[in-house]
């Protein structure tokens, strides 16, 4: 007989943001700044969302104070900011549920029950994963030479890598690995790409040097093996249906994501498509529940990090006026507050 065990009950919380990308993280440590006990949920393995899971090497200019800055050292800035206050970031939680009881929020997770009295969702696009390989010979090998993270590209020092897709990610890793992989091939289905248009140029004019394939009209047909490691794929035309080998150690399928509300679609906010409306206080349409970030629609938004940042000041303001109304809702300066042993606030 199935044994049934109970969901681990955290502490209550003043606030509990759903997401740890950027505009997460920031929350985080805002909420702290405010006085206020929080933590984050997020379905990932890591903190970072979107730059971590899918960008971590790629250079970002549009962040204030940042002339440069790589996406997992902004992360990485960003946690040390949000550690500050040592508040808790549980990792590897997917929403399923959300009740009210005894006067607050209940968030659910497989395992786990997060009470809380308000919540903020920074979600970003909502959980997502990357799009999986369509050929059936590609997933028994997910795992064991087929990656759609790249979590350590130290690790992809002289290998022979594959890259399969023609966006941003595709065309950004296959300039990054070049003069550290071994080799470099890049696959897709047409000779249209979806990557912008500086980094299109860099890596055609590393194909024209010599330094990476690029096989345009072409998929994956087989996975080639020698004792139980990838050896080549067989790429197959898809226009002259003939078919080429190519040396290869590792495949990073980089296709795009699918991204889900999930449980969130059902607890009574404000959607448009699949986005969540606000209004200027970052309020989603039920009491207590606030959204900021990627994942929010109101009028002039900009899907930028910085204007994910402005959005989680706001939120944490007012979550934190609605838990203790006699708080006001602008702090003031940081330079001004005690919390950070400067003048009392």
């Amino acid at each position: 007989m199935r044994r049934e065990f109970p969901l681990m009950r955290h502490d209550l919380r003043d606030l509990t943001i759903i997401g740890a990308g950027p505009t997460g993280l920031f929350a985080l440590f805002y909420a702290g700044m405010r006085g206020a006990s929080a933590q984050i949920v997020d379905a990932l393995d890591q903190p970072g969302g979107q730059l971590a899971a899918l960008y971590p090497e790629k250079l970002i200019f549009d962040v204030a104070g940042f002339p440069e800055v790589l996406a997992k050292d902004l992360v990485q800035a960003l946690e040390r900011q949000a550690a500050r206050f040592a508040q808790p970031i549980h990792l590897g939680q997917v929403v399923t549920g959300l009740e009210e009881s005894g006067g607050h929020f209940v968030l659910r997770t497989a395992t786990d029950e997060f009470p809380t009295k308000s919540i903020l969702i920074a979600a970003g696009i909502g959980a997502f994963s990357p799009r999986r390989l369509p050929q059936a010979c590609a997933a028994p090998w997910y795992g064991k030479g087929i990656d759609d993270r790249v979590l350590d590209p130290a690790s992809l020092s002289g290998q022979h890598v594959v890259i399969i897709g023609g966006g941003d990610t595709a065309f950004d890793w296959a300039h990054q690995l070049q003069g550290r992989a071994a080799s470099v091939t890049l696959v897709h289905r047409t000779d249209r790409f979806r990557a912008h248009h500086a980094t299109v140029e860099a890596v055609q004019a590393d194909v024209a040097a010599g330094r990476t394939a690029l096989y345009t009209f072409h998929e994956l047909h087989e996975v080639h093996a020698v004792d139980g490691r990838i050896h080549e794929l067989e790429l197959r035309d898809v226009k002259a249906k003939t078919t080429t080998r190519v040396r290869c150690d590792v495949v990073l399928p980089m296709l795009g994501f699918v991204s889900d509300l999930g449980a969130l679609a059902q607890w009574g906010l404000t959607l448009e498509k699949d986005e969540i409306a606000v209004n200027s206080q970052m309020e989603t349409g039920r009491a207590g529940i606030y959204a900021a970030g990627d994942i929010v629609t109101y009028p002039g938004k900009l899907k930028l990090i910085a204007t994910g940042f402005a959005d989680a000041a706001v939120a944490v303001n007012q979550a934190v006026h609605h838990v203790y109304p006699e708080k006001k809702i602008n702090p003031g300066h940081s330079s001004n507050l005690a919390v950070f042993g400067q003048k009392d606030d």
